[in-house]
């Protein structure tokens, strides 16, 4: 979905992911929609402020992929309009009395792997996070026992 370069529309689109997830079978409260609702408030967050051009929108995308109960994938993307500004893949936190800087150093924590890709047919790029799921009712895969290595 398309959503309006705002606080408004970062809101939005974490409240749709939430609900969607629901609609999915993960309900609000369980870890994985809490988990991803986070993560996609970080991403939109950071598209509303980095990633901002006058007059045009983010885009979200929210996908469920896998083969079977044991290998399941949520992805959530988020695209802006900034090619020149892409986030830093930091592992570092920013010192203390820093306002900002972590968001990302949350969606690392949190996804089991997420990444900065350009836009190939258009200005613009993604960032994406996936959640790698366990067995159903279960909580998702910690970052510890990844499967993949982070930022790849």
């Amino acid at each position: 979905m398309r959503f309006t370069s705002s606080h408004r529309g970062a809101r939005l689109a974490r409240r749709l992911v939430s609900h969607r997830l629901d609609t999915w079978g993960h309900p609000y409260t369980c870890a994985v929609n809490e988990t991803l609702t986070l993560i996609t408030a970080e991403l939109t967050a950071n598209a509303v402020r980095h990633g901002h051009v006058a007059g045009r929108d983010f885009h979200v995308r929210l996908t469920e992929t896998g083969d079977g109960p044991r290998r399941r994938v949520l992805r959530v993307e988020v695209t802006d309009t900034r090619t020149e500004r892409v986030p830093l893949l930091a592992t570092q936190e920013p010192p203390g009395d820093m306002e900002s800087g972590r968001g990302l150093l949350i969606v690392a924590h949190l996804a089991t792997r997420w990444a900065v890709a350009p836009c190939v047919d258009r200005p613009g790029k993604t960032v994406w996070a996936e959640l790698e799921l366990g067995p159903p009712g279960e909580p998702p895969v910690p970052p510890s026992v990844r499967r993949f290595p982070a930022n790849t």
